[in-house]
């Protein structure tokens, strides 16, 4: 059904003039009392600060191999293999054994999508995540299974030796054991990468070590299609971050995407969808956080989180920028 608003929307984005590497620019309209941002074709949104320098490689991707799939994979890559990064791949916290375990997940606009969880010695399993997709019947493989898989495709394996921070970390925490998690609320958390083209292709990624000495075998939403992370071209994409349980009671990146595809704009669909986790988890929220970020397929984007702290990074053909996530909860804790 057309309604007003839409009618008034749509007819204000056809008489945008376009550009060159941009859709349009100048349409903001009122969400919640948030303005939604510009739209810019191509685009990537990715999470936290990690996303600076893996937009960046994303773009640089994308600008040699004309191929959405590739940046994405390309970019959240960066952060996997960053050595200071302590909650994304093999140099990030272990789980309270003292193990690394890893989650990762792959999708196209198209629908195809791979995910591996509960890996180890993996350096990118995000690359394994795409191997999973394109040389498999299946969509996740888990374990030690996921590690034979990507010894058979050639993938070397890491050494399983903590990095010196996180066994400073773990060996601090060993002395009470109290198992509990600890939810981030600054810049160092899962990255989650969305991005769409000039022509309108969509793929996203996402990328994680999970949660702090979590239980050994925890999987998070990260790898979990529909939960970390959904993309339609029809639509759509959107990925998440923060306490992968919440997100996942309520298959949280295809609820947004679902929302967009009624008519919500990305940052109104973000913000519905924490509203309804908040609802979800109403007795433990204040040691709880969770966000989400989407792009639609004109280029629109947005972001939205449960507490304040939650940073995102867009990339388009005018530049980068770091956006402060507005949260349900307007007060740091």
């Amino acid at each position: 059904m057309t309604t007003r608003r839409n009618f008034l929307r749509n007819s204000l984005l056809s008489s945008t003039a376009l550009l060159p590497g941009i859709l349009k620019k100048g349409a903001d309209q009122l969400s919640y009392g948030f303005k939604t941002t510009e739209a810019y074709k191509p685009l990537f949104v990715s999470t936290w600060n990690y996303g600076i320098n893996a937009n960046t490689r994303a773009w640089e991707v994308l600008q040699k191999t004309g191929s959405i799939l590739d940046a994405v994979e390309e970019g959240v890559k960066v952060s996997e293999a960053d050595p200071a990064s302590r909650t994304v791949g093999i140099y990030g916290y272990p789980d309270r054994e003292g193990i690394v375990t890893l989650d990762a997940s792959i999708m196209k606009g198209d629908g195809d999508c791979g995910s591996v969880c509960f890996v180890r010695q993996v350096k990118h399993p995000v690359t394994l995540a795409r191997k999973v997709m394109e040389k498999t019947p299946h969509v996740m493989l888990a374990g030690e299974g996921a590690r034979q898989f990507a010894i058979a495709e050639g993938m070397p394996m890491e050494e399983e030796v903590l990095h010196p921070e996180s066994r400073k970390a773990y060996e601090k925490w060993l002395k009470e054991a109290e198992y509990r998690p600890v939810i981030n609320i600054e810049n160092h958390d899962t990255i989650g990468m969305i991005g769409v083209d000039q022509n309108g292709t969509m793929a996203g990624t996402c990328t994680t070590s999970g949660l702090a000495y979590k239980m050994h075998g925890r999987v998070g939403d990260s790898p979990i299609i529909g939960a970390g992370l959904y993309v339609d071209n029809e639509v759509g994409a959107a990925t998440a971050t923060g306490m992968g349980e919440t997100i996942i009671k309520i298959c949280g990146s295809f609820l947004v995407v679902e929302l967009m595809r009624q008519g919500r704009s990305p940052q109104e669909a973000c913000e519905e969808a924490i509203s309804r986790l908040i609802k979800k988890n109403e007795e433990n929220i204040e040691d709880m956080q969770a966000g989400f970020i989407a792009i639609n397929k004109e280029g629109e984007y947005g972001g939205y989180a449960v507490h304040p702290g939650f940073n995102f990074i867009i990339h388009h053909a005018g530049g980068s920028k770091n956006i402060d996530a507005k949260s349900h909860f307007n007060t740091s804790r």
